[in-house]
Order: C-alpha cells, then sequence, then structure tokens
C-alpha cells in the first residue's frame, strides 16, 4: 500500500479541479484519510500501540512482520562485504509506516541478483543433504524421527561444524541469533518494483524505524507457513525445515563432542543457537531436541537435575505414561505371564517385586489366578519401593487396595512392603521365606535393575541374593538401549536416537494430558542420562546382549516366553491407534516391542542353571 504525503505541506491555495481528482483538497482530503484510517483500524484491527508509534500493522501480521525484519537484517548482514549497489540512490521506497508492505519493498531490492539460478542452488541443497551419513529426519513434512547413523569419522566434522557456528554467534550484537541459512525469496524483476515504486516521491520517505522483536515474535507457529499457493499474493520467505533439522541435529552433535571436550564456551553458544533451531521444527523432534538441549544445558552450567523427585510426582507421571502408550502394559502382561505359567500346578505363590510402584501389574495376576481351573492359589505378594518424603507409607496404602480386590475375587491374599533406598540393601532373610515345597517364588523387576550399575558391585549382590530366594521364575523388564558406555558422545548418540523414536510413538496419543505428562516423565529420563555422572546418573540402559552375558554369568539361564505371549502381546498393541507403528519381536526366547522395527523395550525370563539343567534332563 503507497500512501500519498501531499497533506503534509499545507496549501492555502484552494484546490483545483485537477489537483483535487489526484489527492483532494487539504481539509477534505485529511479528513476523508483520517475517516479511512480509523475505518481501516476497526475493519482490519491494527496494532494500536504502533499505530501512535505511526507504523500501521494488523494484529494479525505482527508475527509476520516480525519474522520479515529478521529476514532484512540477515540479508543486510550477508550482503555488507559486497556492499548493496543494487539500491541506487534514485530508488524510492514505500512509506515505512506501512511497515509490512515497506518489508517486502526492502527484501525484494535486496534478493539475490537475477543470475541466481534456483535450479542449480536446489540442486546443490539436495546434493548436501544426500552427503550426509545420517537419516534422522524424515521428510520436512513428517515429524517422524526414528533413526540416526552417526559413526566415530563424524566426531572432528562435528567439531569444525561447532566452531563455525560458534564463530556466528560470537560476532553478534544479540545473546541468540539463528544459525545463518539460506533462504530463497520470491523474486520480483526490476521493472515490477520501479513501476511500483514510481508513484511515490523521494522526499516524502520518513526516515526508517527499527523494531527490536522477541524471539517469540521472530518465529511464528510452524502451521503458519503452510499458506496455500492461490494466497501467496506476496513475497514470502521460504523456509526449508528439512534444512533446518539437518543442522538442529549437526548442532547438537557439535554441542555433545564440545561438552566431552570441556569446551565450555563452545558449547554454550552451541546450546542457545538448538533452542533458536528446536523452535522451527513441529511434532516429536522440536520436543525431543527442547529436553536435550534443556539437558546439554544442566550439565555445562552444572545445574543437575534433582533425584530423587518426589514420589508423588513420580508415581503420578508413571500412571500417565503407563496411560498414554502400551509400553508398560506391554512389560506387565509378558511378565504376568511368564510368572502365571511358572506357577501351574502351585498351591501357594509368592511373588517378590522390585518394582512395586502403585502395584498397577497385579489386579490382572490376581484376576487370572482367581480363573485357574481347580481354584486359585493362595497369593502372597512382596513389595520393594523407594522411601517416601512426606513419611508416607505409600507402599502399604498399595497393598490396601490390592486386598480389598483379592477379597472380591475370592482370592487369599497376603501382602508385605518393604521401603530401601536400593535393592543393593536387601538380604534374603528380610523376605520370610518358606520351603520352595510350600511355596513356589516368583521375581518381577520392571525398569529397576539398570539403576544398580551406578554403583560398583551392587547388580552382583542383588542377583546374588535373588539365587538365594530358589525362584521358579525371574522377569526382567529393561529397556532396549545402551546408555551407560563410557563415552559421553556415543551415550549422548545412542540416546538422541532412542528417545526421538520414544518421542515419536507418543505422537498418536489421543489424551493431550497424559501425552504431555508422559513427555516429562521421558524428559527427566534424558536430562538424568545426559547431565548427570558418577552415582547421581541412575538411567544405565542397557541392551538384551548385555544382560544376558551377565545373568549368565551369575549361574541363570534363559525361559523361553511361549508363543501364547507373543499372540496376546500383538492383540495388545491393536488398543493403541490401531497398532500402526508398533511391533512385537521375538528375540531368542524374549519378547520386543519396538516402534516402527525399531526395538524400545525387551521382557525376558530367567531360572536357575541348574534348575533349568535339572528340568531339561
Amino acid at each position: 500500500m503507497k500512501r500519498d504525503h501531499s497533506h503534509l505541506q499545507p496549501n492555502p491555495d484552494p484546490p483545483t479541479v485537477g489537483s483535487s481528482s489526484v489527492c483532494g483538497g487539504y481539509r477534505t482530503g485529511k479528513a476523508k484519510m483520517w475517516e479511512e484510517e480509523s475505518a481501516a483500524q476497526q475493519d482490519c484491527g491494527m496494532d494500536e500501540l504502533l499505530a501512535v508509534l505511526g507504523y500501521k500493522v494488523k494484529t494479525s501480521d505482527m508475527a509476520e512482520v516480525a519474522q520479515k525484519l529478521e529476514q532484512l537484517e540477515e540479508v543486510l548482514c550477508n550482503v555488507q562485504d559486497d556492499g548493496i549497489s543494487q539500491l541506487a540512490s534514485e530508488t524510492v521506497h514505500y512509506n515505512p509506516s506501512d511497515l509490512s508492505t515497506w518489508l517486502e519493498s526492502m527484501l525484494s531490492e535486496l534478493n539475490p541478483p537475477s543470475t541466481f539460478d534456483p535450479v542449480v542452488s536446489a540442486g546443490t541443497t539436495a546434493a548436501a543433504a544426500a552427503s550426509l551419513d545420517n537419516s534422522f529426519l524424515g521428510p520436512a513434512e513428517s515429524s517422524t524421527v526414528t533413526t540416526v547413523d552417526f559413526d566415530n569419522n563424524n566426531n572432528q566434522k562435528y567439531q569444525n561444524i561447532g566452531q563455525q557456528i560458534y564463530e556466528e554467534a560470537s560476532c553478534s550484537d544479540y545473546d541468540l541469533k539463528a544459525i545463518p541459512g539460506k533462504a530463497i525469496y520470491s523474486q520480483k524483476t526490476q521493472s515490477q518494483t520501479q513501476d511500483s515504486s514510481s508513484s511515490s516521491t523521494q522526499n516524502n520517505v520518513k526516515p526508517e524505524k527499527r523494531l527490536k522483536s522477541t524471539s517469540s515474535d521472530i518465529f511464528p507457529p510452524v502451521a503458519s507457513y503452510g499458506v496455500p499457493a492461490a494466497e501467496q499474493t506476496r513475497p514470502v520467505v521460504l523456509v526449508d525445515s528439512q534444512e533446518n533439522g539437518i543442522r538442529l541435529v549437526h548442532a547438537l552433535m557439535a554441542c555433545a563432542e564440545a561438552v566431552q571436550q570441556n569446551n565450555l564456551n563452545l558449547a554454550e553458544a552451541l546450546v542457545k543457537q538448538i533452542g533458536f533451531l528446536a523452535i522451527s521444527q513441529a511434532g516429536a523432534m522440536r520436543k525431543v531436541a527442547t529436553c536435550f538441549a534443556e539437558a546439554l544445558a544442566r550439565r555445562i552450567y552444572r545445574l543437575y537435575p534433582q533425584k530423587p523427585i518426589h514420589h508423588t510426582l513420580s508415581d503420578v507421571l508413571y500412571m500417565h505414561f503407563y496411560e498414554t502408550c502400551p509400553y508398560l502394559k506391554f512389560a506387565h502382561f509378558t511378565a504376568n505371564q511368564a510368572i502365571l505359567e511358572a506357577f501351574q500346578g502351585k498351591k501357594r505363590v509368592h511373588v517378590i517385586d522390585f518394582s512395586m510402584n502403585q502395584g498397577m501389574q497385579w489386579p490382572a495376576l490376581m484376576q487370572a489366578l482367581a480363573l485357574r481351573v481347580g481354584g486359585p492359589p493362595a497369593f502372597r505378594l512382596t513389595g520393594i519401593g523407594p522411601p517416601s518424603h512426606d513419611n508416607t507409607d505409600h507402599l502399604q496404602e498399595v497393598g490396601w487396595k490390592l486386598a480389598q480386590l483379592a477379597e472380591t475375587i475370592h482370592v487369599e491374599f497376603e501382602y508385605r512392603g518393604f521401603v530401601a533406598n536400593s535393592l543393593a540393601d536387601l538380604d534374603a532373610s528380610m523376605l520370610d521365606l518358606r520351603p520352595s515345597e510350600v511355596e513356589a517364588v516368583a521375581v518381577n523387576s520392571v525398569f529397576e535393575l539398570h539403576n544398580l550399575l551406578a554403583r560398583p558391585g551392587a547388580i552382583d549382590k542383588v542377583l546374588s541374593v535373588v539365587k538365594q530366594l530358589k525362584p521358579e521364575i525371574v522377569t526382567i523388564v529393561e529397556q532396549e538401549a545402551n546408555h551407560n558406555g563410557p563415552v559421553f558422545v556415543d551415550r549422548f548418540t545412542e540416546s538422541l536416537h532412542y528417545y526421538s523414536t520414544l518421542f515419536d510413538s507418543l505422537e498418536g496419543s489421543v489424551n493431550s494430558q497424559d501425552k504431555v505428562m508422559s513427555e516429562v516423565y521421558l524428559g527427566n529420563q534424558i536430562c538424568n542420562v545426559v547431565a548427570c555422572e558418577g552415582v547421581d546418573r541412575v538411567e544405565r540402559h542397557e541392551t538384551l546382549t548385555q544382560w544376558r552375558n551377565r545373568l549368565e554369568s551369575a549361574g541363570f539361564a534363559p525361559a523361553h516366553l511361549g508363543s501364547n505371549a507373543f499372540k496376546q502381546a500383538s492383540m495388545l498393541l491393536a488398543l493403541f491407534a490401531g497398532g500402526d507403528g508398533y511391533g512385537v519381536e521375538e528375540n531368542n526366547g524374549c519378547l520386543s516391542l519396538g516402534w516402527h522395527n525399531r526395538p524400545l523395550i525387551t521382557t525376558c525370563a530367567w531360572k536357575l542353571a541348574n534348575k533349568a539343567t535339572a528340568i531339561a534332563h
């Protein structure tokens, strides 16, 4: 929109017919202009604060104007070395009071010269993207992030990228500056620009006024970029989210490399860039990048997360995670199936649960025992959990609820809760064992044993105690990941891959509150894996192969989970988004649940090696 400023020079002479046909008389023209501007502000929702300063900006266009200001600043920075010869002195630009149109005019003038070949540029960008040796990113329109493949040869590359980003950030006047990227602006021909500006006069152009925008204004919601082609009547900057996504992954890896080398200045600059780049992404990638950025920042600034968090909050997050996705349900179901088969024909059974929490695993097993042919056995449950910060006996409360259920379904029930800071503090004599001829014992652990790896010798002691219990079956569920390696960058890369897949699987959740709380639950784990070290780093997940080697060395033999468990676990997945994306795999008698062919958790069952040998013979 162009505005005439002839009313700024009062003209005492009566207007002629010819002049009034162009701009109108002074009083009449000004009154008409004020009426039009007032009506326009009412109809179009002009921002009142900016209007007072002389700028006409629609409230709905605030995010777009802020984005254009940032783009203009970036273009001006990029052309400083080469000069801005394309802005000839006789060129007349739009009135800057109409801020949006003025920005379009400036961006059009500062576009790459006519020799710029978008086809060649696109080919170069595609070739660069194809040369990357990772497939972490899906297509630009997809938020799926399921694979990361980095090899050790990339470390130097990430260092170079990190140093380049650091130098670019250091020369900025701002703390945060988006990593420079190539943006392709829609082109206007020189003749179109001059035609559109020929109706304005150079002398009436106001001095440029500059607005400083915040990061929330610079980056509008991602949905705003999806403008239909028919509505693109004005120049629009095309944002390549896939290219930004690649930059985001490289920035994350470069930051991890800088942290490992204790180059905290570079790491600090990079973690700020990560926050900016994450905003340009959508879905799971944005969320997981934000979590890893927070974890890196905590490590850099030594703001370590509190551990342990209050058990009430921990239980709440755990329950939301249980409801959002099938991982915990799968863990409970497959472990219960193995326990049920091991208790077949037993009159008295005793389950020792290393991961009691809210006791959500056991109602299903109690109901299955109640339906057993010949009547249910006497069921004894020993639940072990961490101490409460508010001195409440939460384990006893769980026991009361289970006792009420047992009474309803006519199952003889006995319960005892044990509070322990660590499983390594337990001793077999504490558990009131009865002769194996009288009572069959099962030991159950869901996402607990990996915590013991932070304390030297703790896992060996616990496995020794388990052997003393002489159980019929030991069921173990653990994350299928290697987050316990000695090299930080390797650990970081593996966890980035793993949690990106987990976050992606949550995107199909129907309940938004459950999904948000589940993301907080996983975010706490990410913080512990990345930010903590020593005994404070308890999320030391290991793979099935590593657990198999450890358990076999401790005197246990694998007990294969039956095909019935596989079939019913597959049916369970149909309850979650029709099972799309989830899959169950059998691996040497163990069952793994994954997302798009990437195993995430694994259930395995074990017996004492001497018992397994005796049964085989």
